[in-house]
């Protein structure tokens, strides 16, 4: 049912927009904000043809908000 959305948070590479973050993902629709092209939404099964999924590191610049932990100062 599911097997063909991307999770939340996942990397993937589009074709003609490069690396991306999942922002959002349902059986209709799917949201990626992409490094150099910013948020774009799709028809899901329009787009999965032209998406694969990136072992990439997700990008940590921006509003860090979810990734306060990470950021904790080092004490040295």
């Amino acid at each position: 049912m599911a097997s063909n959305t991307f999770s939340q948070g996942a990397q993937v590479e589009h074709l003609k927009f490069g690396l991306g973050t999942v922002m959002s993902s349902s059986e209709e629709r799917i949201v990626i904000k992409f490094d150099d092209h910013g948020e774009k939404k799709f028809v899901t099964t329009m787009v999965m043809g032209s998406l694969k999924k990136s072992d990439r590191q997700p990008p940590t610049e921006k509003k860090g908000a979810r990734r306060k932990k990470a950021a904790v100062p080092a004490t040295a």
